[in-house]
């Protein structure tokens, strides 16, 4: 008992003088640990109002337990169906093109040899990443809307104005092009980040067995940044019922509300507008339960391939 209890206290010690040694770096740490615990972990608390009819007046103490009512309502709400498939829909699209591009991009940015080219591109790709959505949907509205400057010139070349805000068949394509264009320079550059670990001597061996840049690309550099690829997809399927509230929010209007309203759109007007506070939170809360189970999903089959999973 006495030999446990001094190796306990060792390892009390032994933890005591690591954090004593790395004081400064768990300094550096604290604001971005302040931040999770107030604005990510505090906030879960809230998720109690999800089997509750929530009343803001009554608070989270004194509303009514209704259990698991507000998860019923889910499944025999009908419209809830609609919103779910273009939820889906919407983030298929985003997987299969917004998901990809910037692989296809980086690819193509690492083939480049002219070094201040490849900086000009990065620069100009990446700039669309700083704009909010806001200035993105102002910049669509002025353009494509019936008397932009697109239809102004198509006007003056004799063509007839297209409709692609209002147009039902363009509007999530249009959507899925917005992401390709503002966010594609980030996923760029982690990419680019992945390829600068690769090891030159497999170009330069592939090289000499007569390996040309098609060959290269599909057995050096995909092969090198797949694990990359893998992770970053792995933690895109945990928000596959997020689409981007701000920016579907922005575009949405009548005549495209069929194929454009999601679960975020819906959540916003049912709890922020209408004050069904309990019902919304627990939409989102199967949300994340979804995501969760996709990415504990996805982890697990990648593991079971031998490849490198998120944990």
């Amino acid at each position: 008992m006495a030999a446990r209890i001094a190796r306990i206290d060792r390892r009390h010690d032994g933890w005591r003088q690591r954090f004593i040694r790395e004081r400064y770096l768990w300094l550096m740490a604290l604001p971005g640990l302040l931040y999770f615990i107030i604005y990510k972990y505090v906030p879960l608390m809230g998720i109690v109002i999800a089997f509750q009819k929530y009343k803001p007046v009554q608070g989270f103490l004194h509303s009514d337990w209704v259990g698991l009512n507000n998860f019923r309502r889910i499944f025999d709400t009908p419209e809830i169906g609609k919103y779910f498939i273009n939820t889906a829909i919407i983030s298929c699209y985003q997987i299969v093109f917004a998901f990809t591009v910037p692989i296809f991009i980086a690819i193509m940015l690492h083939e480049i040899r002219s070094a201040a080219f490849k900086k000009i591109a990065q620069t100009l790709l990446y700039l669309p990443h700083f704009l909010s959505w806001v200035v993105v949907a102002g910049i669509f509205y002025l353009l494509f809307q019936s008397d932009g400057q697109i239809n102004h010139l198509l006007a003056s070349w004799g063509l007839h104005p297209i409709n692609i805000l209002s147009n039902k068949d363009n509007f999530r394509g249009m959507l899925v092009l917005q992401v390709i264009w503002k966010e594609s320079g980030w996923g760029t550059i982690i990419y680019l980040a992945a390829l600068t670990g690769i090891a030159p001597e497999l170009y330069e061996a592939a090289k000499m067995d007569g390996a040309g840049r098609l060959r290269q690309i599909f057995h050096i550099t995909l092969p090198g940044i797949r694990s990359t690829i893998l992770i970053l997809f792995i933690l895109r399927l945990g928000s596959v019922l997020d689409v981007g509230f701000e920016q579907i929010y922005l575009m949405l209007n009548a005549s495209v509300s069929d194929v454009g309203e999601v679960l975020d759109t819906y959540v916003y007007r049912m709890g922020v507008v209408n004050g069904d506070f309990s019902f919304t939170t627990a939409v989102g809360l199967l949300k994340g339960l979804v995501g969760m189970m996709l990415i504990v999903t996805a982890n697990r089959l990648a593991r079971a391939f031998g490849e490198r999973g998120v944990y």
